[in-house]
């Protein structure tokens, strides 16, 4: 098994495992007691009539099978425990794993793991999985039929070689039908997903039924595929159980022969007739519990591959809050999947306290830019250094004690407006949060909200619209006085009252020392812009001073200001 959080886990957890296995083994030798209990009772309480012994022997039974069912209890019990064990252990990886597989485009990257994750723990603490247990004492079973007479030995022998047959029969019919099923499935959930995103697109532009269409045609594949796998499943486990029904009578008849030739007293029919039926039972067991214990190993084949290329957080020293010096050395950046480079030779320097403003026509590379900036991707050559630490293998939390980033598309969580604001961090105080909002010029709007910042905004924030989503947005970058600012078209959105709060916000952060850089489209929001880079086709075209770099593009930047005015990349 490869090496990652969820595989650890599962060889961790070998101690309950074994404790388990060895309940299971207590319970199998408990269940002797019943044939040896028919033994008896046929041998020697009812030719001899003594109900004491009758007392002993029930008593002792059915002690055995309370003690039996203590033991089962406890082994559940063990199981359950470390599932939650397990979960504990796994699921912040899961949670953790799915943005660095988002950042690198993984189409696995999905919240569907962690429902993987829950069906894989429910597979381990289910009755499938206790199974798993019983299997191996089979053999204690037949041995002990092979010893009351080799002949019933052999019959419940074939007989279970016949079932495990049906169940590999089962798999092989069943797996690549389900495999298709499930795939089929994830792409529906995905395709709804991304279409109840974009829900205003889809009702504004009468979307519903062409993308209804598409989706049916997914779910038309899952529900071919798993009617004709579970039809299949149904028809071997009912075949499964007719011959197991069939091996039991041949049992009980081979036993009757044997009673009536007196190769063995009567009392053993019945003991034979037991022990059959426990020997073939976990089979019986399997066969049922076959789609169960198979949907738990496909959870965990995709967990395993969202762990690919996952880096775990390790312990890291914490670098002191940064002055925001920031330097790009030698970029050269391709995204996940692409061909071709898409930054290249970049190479610049911006001092604590300087505003950098970045423009160029779309598909110049300048919201890849201001990604790799703030540590979302690595450069595929070359560093992006704050203070000169890599802002990429700066560890996460701490890098955003440092760095406020407002991207293209402002998103804000499920929660309140003050939850959004502060980061859903537990350090941030009322007044910073209400510092950042007055900062952001947004304090007066949220007061007007119907519970002010207590006000929960749903998913999405779409209680608020796009532009007062910005500038909440704005005033989460701004919590904490952040060293280094990356806004990302912060004005898109904004009115002439929000842009002016915008310029407001950026003057101070600059007052206090704050690096910022700075990606827009208007010339007026670079008045406070200290140095000015041009992109185009990925590379550099200009870098230096405002005015040095304006006059260039003389008359008053048209030319490349004029360039961007249709939006930026991606």
């Amino acid at each position: 098994m490869p090496d990652n959080p969820l595989t650890r886990a599962v060889k961790e957890g070998r101690r309950p495992l074994i404790y388990a296995g060895v309940f299971s083994l207590v319970s199998n030798l408990l269940y002797f007691a019943m044939p040896l209990y028919t033994t008896h009772i046929y041998g020697g309480v009812l030719p001899s009539g003594s109900v004491p012994t009758l007392l002993v022997l029930t008593f002792g039974v059915l002690a055995a099978f309370a003690m039996s069912s203590i033991i089962d209890h406890y082994r559940s019990k063990v199981l359950i425990s470390f599932g939650v064990l397990l979960d504990q252990r796994v699921s912040a990886h899961v949670f953790g794993a799915l943005f660095e597989g988002a950042a690198r485009g993984m189409p696995q990257a999905r919240s569907q793991a962690l429902r993987d994750l829950d069906s894989f723990r429910q597979m381990l603490t289910g009755p499938a999985f206790g199974v798993l247990f019983d299997l191996p004492w089979m053999p204690l079973f037949m041995l002990v039929l092979f010893v009351v007479d080799p002949v019933i030995g052999v019959i419940t022998f074939l007989g279970a070689l016949v079932l495990f047959g049906v169940a590999l029969l089962q798999d092989i019919r069943t797996r690549p039908l389900m495999q298709e099923a499930n795939e089929a499935a994830l792409r529906s959930y995905g395709f709804t997903d991304q279409a109840l995103k974009n829900n205003e697109v889809v009702r504004a532009m009468g979307l519903t039924e062409p993308l209804a269409a598409r989706w049916r045609g997914f779910r038309q594949t899952t529900m071919d595929r798993s009617s004709v796998a579970s039809d299949d499943a149904s028809f071997m486990s009912n075949i499964s159980r007719g011959l197991r029904q069939g091996i039991q009578v041949l049992i009980i008849a081979v036993g009757a022969w044997l009673v009536v030739t007196g190769k063995i007293h009567a009392g053993l029919l019945f003991a034979n007739m037991i022990l059959g039926a426990r020997a073939l039972q976990p089979i019986d067991r399997l066969v049922a519990s076959w789609d169960s214990l198979m949907n738990g190993a496909r959870a965990f084949e995709r967990l395993t591959t969202v762990f690919e290329g996952y880096q775990e957080p390790r312990p890291a020293t914490a670098l002191p809050k940064a002055k925001g010096l920031l330097t790009v050395e030698g970029v050269n950046f391709a995204p996940p999947g692409a061909g071709r480079f898409v930054l290249q030779a970049l190479a610049f320097r911006v001092e604590p306290g300087e505003m950098l403003g970045i423009i160029g026509p779309s598909g110049a590379g300048k919201s890849t830019l201001a990604r790799l900036i703030v540590g979302i991707w690595p450069p595929t050559h070359g560093s992006i250094r704050l203070d000169g630490a890599d802002v990429h293998a700066w560890e996460r939390t701490d890098f955003g004690r440092n760095v406020g980033y407002l991207p293209q598309d402002t998103e804000l969580f499920p929660g309140t407006v003050r939850d959004n604001i502060a980061r859903f961090r537990d350090d941030i105080t009322d007044e910073m949060v209400v510092g950042a909002a007055q900062a952001a010029g947004v304090h007066a709007m949220i007061l007007r909200l119907p519970q002010g910042y207590e006000t929960d905004l749903g998913e999405s924030g779409r209680i608020l619209s796009a532009g007062q989503r910005q500038r909440v947005g704005l005033a989460r970058a701004l919590i904490g006085d952040p060293s280094l600012l990356v806004l990302d078209e912060p004005n898109a959105a904004l009115d002439a009252e929000g842009e002016e709060a915008l310029l407001t916000a950026l003057e101070a952060a600059k007052a206090r020392g704050a690096t910022i850089v700075l990606v827009a489209h208007k010339p007026s929001i670079f008045r406070a812009a200290d140095k000015m880079l041009v992109l185009r086709d990925g590379r550099m075209e200009a870098f230096g001073p405002r005015d040095a770099v304006m006059a260039k593009f003389a008359p008053g930047a048209a030319a490349p200001l004029r360039a961007v005015e249709g939006g930026g990349p991606r």
